[in-house]
This record gives C-alpha cells, sequence and structure tokens, in this order.
C-alpha cells in the first residue's frame, strides 16, 4: 500500500497570482466547500492508501499541493523543493522539517537551482524519472537529480503556462501507461513521450486537460482525478482501469487538482 502526504486547506485561498488559473479567482474559494471537498479527496484515498498529515500553515494557502513539497526517493531520501516564486518558498522550511523529524535524509540542489519537487518529477512505472522545466523547475537540475538518485531522466519541455507543472500535463500509471496532453510540450518533447512509450501513451483532449484529467493518482489500476470525459474514461476502462472522479473545483481555482494535493511518500 502506498503512503500519501497531504496538508488540511485550513488556510487555503487564492490570494496572489502565480498561475494563469488563478488570475480570475483571487478571494473566490468558498472554504466551507473546499474543506468538504477536501474531506471527500481524503476519504477516497485513504481506501486504497496510508495518509500522512502536515500540518497547514497560516500565510501559505498552497501548502495543501504537498506535491510540490519534494521528490521522495529510495532509503528514506527526499529532495527538498525550492520554489521559483516568493509566494510559495515559506513552505520549504516546514516540509524540511516535517522530513528530518520523520527520519528522512535530506537533499537540497545548488541554492539557485528551482526544483518544485513531484510537481516537476515523476517516475514511471519502470523506475525511470520524468522532469519537466520550462515553466517552473530549471532545466539544469536535470543532472544534478540523475546523479543523486542515480535514475535515468527523461527530460520534457513544458512551454504552455497553463500548464505550469509536468504533472498537470503528465500522469505515468500502472503497467507502463501514461496521459498526457501535447499541446503543453514542445516538439522533442512529444516525440520522447511517444518514443518510450508507445502505444500505452494516451494523448488526452484539450477539454480533458482543461479539466486537469492529467493531474491525476493513479493507485494500481486504480485512477483518482477531478473530471474525464467518456471518451477518456472508455478508453481507460479499456485498458483495466477503474476511475473515481471527485469534485474538488474549488482547488481548481488555484491551479490544482487531487494528483496536487499528494506526495508519494
Amino acid at each position: 500500500m502506498k503512503t500519501l502526504l497531504m496538508c488540511e486547506p485550513d488556510y487555503f485561498e487564492v490570494s496572489y497570482v502565480i498561475n494563469p488559473w488563478m488570475a480570475n479567482n483571487v478571494g473566490m474559494v468558498n472554504r466551507a466547500l473546499a474543506v468538504r471537498q477536501w474531506q471527500q479527496l481524503y476519504a477516497t484515498l485513504s481506501r486504497h492508501a496510508s495518509i500522512q498529515l502536515i500540518s497547514a500553515v497560516a500565510g501559505l494557502p498552497d501548502m495543501v499541493f504537498t506535491a510540490n513539497a519534494g521528490l521522495v526517493y529510495p532509503h528514506r531520501q527526499v529532495i527538498v523543493s525550492s520554489f521559483r516564486h516568493r509566494e510559495r518558498q515559506g513552505e520549504s522550511q516546514y516540509y524540511a522539517k516535517f522530513f528530518a523529524d520523520a527520519g528522512y535524509h535530506i537533499e537540497q540542489l545548488q541554492p539557485a537551482s528551482v526544483f518544485e519537487g513531484a510537481g516537476d518529477a515523476l517516475f514511471d512505472s519502470k523506475g525511470e524519472l520524468w522532469f519537466g522545466s520550462g515553466l517552473r523547475s530549471d532545466a539544469d537540475a536535470i543532472h544534478a537529480l540523475g546523479n543523486k538518485l542515480q535514475a535515468e531522466v527523461n527530460a520534457v519541455t513544458l512551454t504552455d503556462p497553463r500548464w505550469y507543472h509536468l504533472d498537470t500535463a503528465f500522469c505515468p500509471l500502472s503497467g507502463g501507461y501514461a496521459l498526457a496532453y501535447k499541446a503543453a510540450f514542445d516538439a522533442d518533447s512529444v516525440r520522447l513521450l511517444q518514443y518510450k512509450f508507445g502505444n500505452r501513451l494516451i494523448w488526452v483532449s484539450a477539454a480533458d486537460a482543461a479539466n486537469f484529467a492529467c493531474n491525476a493518482i493513479c493507485l494500481e489500476q486504480h485512477i483518482i482525478l477531478y473530471r474525464a470525459s467518456n471518451e477518456l474514461k472508455t478508453t481507460l476502462l479499456g485498458y483495466n482501469f477503474r476511475i473515481s472522479e471527485i469534485d474538488v473545483s474549488e482547488f481548481m481555482k488555484s491551479g490544482g487538482s487531487c494528483k496536487c494535493m499528494t506526495l508519494e511518500i
């Protein structure tokens, strides 16, 4: 059973703009509804995974998006994130303390290197790491990640600010499958994704991408996401995946969905 790190949305709101989804949603979050939506996600995940919680911190509304805490890899090691935007930089110290208290060995990249954790670094079912740069994380983090993890790193470049983190446009699934949104990447990245996954790569539509279908949580054959078209559901069911849709509309106002609110640890 996987273990996921989550953070309750005690202070969640949209109070600044660091991605296009936030632009028209400052002050628009229904806090009570957000809490109920988070609780539904938590309850669903609790049936399939073990959940650990990090305490929310006042003044850091995006701590609910724990995917950006860092990148956890074997032998209880973690690279703690260093955020691009000032509004999120205060989160790093709390994540570092959580992992230190839990007995993890903490690594960091070069001080000037921006790296936003499992938002931009995802392992596929073969154990290969996919790293997205171009909008948040720095491309120069690729070599440092490869050296620390002793793993192959597949580098892709994000080009559309609406899909600012890799996990908004790409989701490795069990059995060598993956979801991806072609228009979020440059041409070389599209070719690499197609080459690596072949006929197990599922390109999602613009409508599914806008509903953050790629920002999904995959627990074996169970996929948890915000919303998917009937066409995408049919495709996934054909590959023996089960789909649960969880309403996280309040978090979409901040440019985050189901996967953003979890970190595998």
